[in-house]
């Protein structure tokens, strides 16, 4: 393999030492043969079990792979980042590991790449393993981040994609911390299309995101993609003061007339011009 594969396959981890080693089998099997050279390079998001100890077995016995180790974990948006910022192939494919997303697409996703597509994002058309509220959850934040957000961020899909090398820079270069990547990947604006598919079970292992992850991570891609909380924020703002000033009148007028109580009409007036403003 020369110093420049034409693959690179970002793969973030986090306590997945059952899936490493499966992961990278299945990634040489479906690559081999349709690829001029490739890398796979792990990201270790600070796991507690034996995932590095997987990851070094897998690059001593295997010069393509490739791992970054976290000293914590710094989360899965994290890992991702610094997995594309290292990747050394022209075109960047991100997968994780538990193997909910078959590597078997890959193929599919470079053939769309050599047809001049510079983003192939790949598109959940079935969802095993998964629970109802999982699934109803899911696919109502897609539907409402698409309704509310300005740019084309495509329903069901993930961050399994594949990046060509104008969208790997490009998103080098963006300096956000708290990433929703496929948003960003979107809001770059290069030619994207799907592959879809049917995304599996999960190999081996719990889920890494619980409810309040998803949560997290479900407002910040609202908020970095639409501007609807803001404006919600700043008419209700707006909808309080008015209500305020309106009730400062009621005071005065209450006070003119004689129905107050000592003192009430100036601490009222305060609290409700304070609170306006």
């Amino acid at each position: 393999m020369g110093d420049e594969p034409e693959l690179s396959v970002v793969v973030p981890a986090f306590n997945e030492e059952e899936n490493v080693g499966p992961m990278f089998e299945r990634l040489r099997t479906a690559l081999e043969d349709v690829v001029d050279g490739f890398e796979v390079l792990f990201v270790d998001d600070g796991s507690g079990d034996g995932t590095w100890d997987e990851i070094a077995r897998l690059a001593e016995a295997d010069p393509r792979v490739r791992g970054i180790r976290f000293s914590r974990n710094f989360g899965h948006q994290a890992a991702v980042t610094a997995g594309v910022d290292a990747a050394r192939g022209r075109a960047v494919v991100i997968i994780d590991a538990d193997l909910q997303d078959p590597p078997e697409v890959i193929p599919e996703m470079v053939a769309r790449w050599r047809e001049g597509w510079e983003v192939v994002y790949a598109q959940r058309e079935q969802r095993e393993g998964e629970t109802a509220f999982k699934k109803a959850t899911a696919a109502g934040f897609y539907r409402l981040l698409h309704a509310i957000t300005s740019v084309d961020i495509p329903v069901d899909t993930g961050d399994f994609r594949l990046m060509g090398p104008r969208a790997v820079a490009a998103f080098r270069a963006l300096p956000e911390r708290n990433r929703f990547i496929r948003g960003l990947v979107a809001w770059a604006g290069f030619p994207q299309t799907p592959v879809r598919y049917r995304r599996h079970a999960r190999h081996a292992g719990e889920t890494k995101y619980p409810l309040r992850k998803m949560i997290r991570f479900a407002l910040d891609g609202i908020t970095s993609f639409s501007f609807l909380p803001l404006r919600l924020a700043t008419w209700t703002g707006f909808a309080v003061s008015a209500l305020s000033f309106c009730y400062i009148v009621v005071v005065v007028v209450l006070k003119v007339l004689g129905i107050n109580w000592p003192g009430y009409t100036s601490i009222m007036a305060s609290l409700l011009f304070l609170g306006g403003v």
